[in-house]
Parts: structure tokens; C-alpha cells; sequence
């Protein structure tokens, strides 16, 4: 349905530290380096961040990577907390979704709700 999504940031080089850091165990990197934007995807960038220029305030993001295993999703987790994220919720299986969902949801630099999350069985 999207083509393509993109966050302002406070603080660009923090932003990109984080995102380096935990996409990449979910089989995404940093595909596009414009300096004031970066593009992040497996095949195409899809995902961008870029330094804060316009609006006020903050106004909390919520964004889901899907994770192509579970093992993937904990890997996901492991490098958020080693790069200093806020734990919202730790890896777990959310029945309340669908029985196999098993997601992990932590803060970015900028205080949006990140997830990595897997569709299938364990």
C-alpha cells in the first residue's frame, strides 16, 4: 500500500546511529546517504529519515519492520537496547493481533514507537 515513509529527527546523526543499528538485523540497511536525508530498505529506500525542518513540537510516530523470523525480531530487540532504546514492550507473542504475531516495540532517539514484528509460526 505505501510506497515509501519518512521521519524528521531532532537530532539526524543520532537517528542514523539507531536505525543502522537495529535494521540491519531485520535484513535492512542504509541504502541512500543525502547527507540531510537517508534512505534505509533491503532492495529499494523506503524508509527515510531527515533532520527536523519544518513543525513544532512532537508528535509520537508509531512505524512496524516486518522481520522475516522471530530470531530476527529478538536480534532486532538485542541491538535497540545495546544502542540505549527505550523498552516499551519486550519480544512477545500479541495474541490480540493474531495468534502468531510476535513483535517487540522500543523508542527511537526521537521518542517514536518502533516496532519489528513476525507474521509466522516460531
Amino acid at each position: 500500500m505505501l510506497d515509501h515513509v519518512g521521519f524528521q529527527c531532532a537530532d539526524l546523526a543520532a537517528s542514523a546511529a539507531f536505525y543502522d543499528a537495529v535494521l540491519e538485523p531485520i535484513g535492512l540497511r542504509r541504502l541512500k546517504d543525502f547527507k540531510v536525508a537517508l534512505g534505509y530498505g533491503a532492495l529499494e529506500a523506503d524508509f527515510w529519515i531527515s533532520a527536523q525542518e519544518s513543525g513544532d513540537g512532537f508528535r509520537e510516530s508509531h512505524i512496524a519492520f516486518k522481520a522475516p523470523s522471530r530470531a530476527a525480531v529478538d536480534a532486532f530487540f538485542q541491538a535497540a537496547v545495546a544502542a540505549g532504546a527505550e523498552v516499551l514492550h519486550e519480544p512477545a507473542i500479541h495474541p490480540e493481533y493474531h495468534p502468531a504475531y510476535y513483535g517487540v516495540f522500543v523508542r527511537d532517539p526521537d521518542g517514536n514507537n518502533v516496532e519489528a514484528v513476525s507474521h509466522g509460526p516460531e
